[in-house]
């Protein structure tokens, strides 16, 4: 075989060999389902200003619209156009200026809800490998451009009844 020969195959070899690691080395989309109004334009503002990473998490590419997914495998799962949440009897927090509704009946993976806020937005939390709290702090600047029209209440807030004189 000629030297040209030889460092043509072995050029096509390497590059082969340097693809196939390349890809190996992308992870595939998260599989998830679209909330039941993901159609709704203001999910396209939360989507397109959703943070590059969660607690170190790099984002990933999800298969289902208005849906965000950080971590390998995914420990961050987020689906904006669920149901809007009512009165509830779960925790509510507010960090920076959202209120979330926390449900940990499926923990470690913690359920934190939009509160007050229309379309709704859930983010699921695998609090073994991220931290809630650092979780919402980072997603905090997406979610808030969608306008709160009520926020979350304590039975500290609401006032007692006084008796009449």
């Amino acid at each position: 075989m000629n030297p040209r020969s030889l460092a043509l195959r072995s050029a096509a070899a390497a590059s082969v060999l340097l693809g196939t690691l390349l890809l190996s080395g992308c992870a595939p989309a998260v599989p998830l389902e679209p909330a039941a109004d993901a159609t709704n334009p203001a999910c396209a503002d939360v989507i397109v200003h959703l943070p590059e990473s969660i607690a170190d998490q790099p984002s990933r590419e999800t298969n289902a619209q208005a849906t965000g997914a950080w971590g390998d495998p995914a420990a961050v799962l987020l689906h904006c156009g669920v149901t809007v949440p009512g009165p509830t009897t779960l925790p509510c927090l507010n960090i920076n200026g959202i209120d979330w509704i926390e449900d940990d009946s499926d923990a470690p993976r913690y359920r934190y809800t939009t509160y007050g806020r229309d379309p709704a937005i859930e983010i699921v939390i695998d609090s073994e490998k991220v931290s809630g709290t650092t979780a919402l702090v980072d997603i905090a600047s997406a979610v808030s451009g969608v306008p709160a029209t009520s926020q979350c209440l304590g039975a500290e807030d609401i006032p007692l009844p006084t008796d009449a004189p």
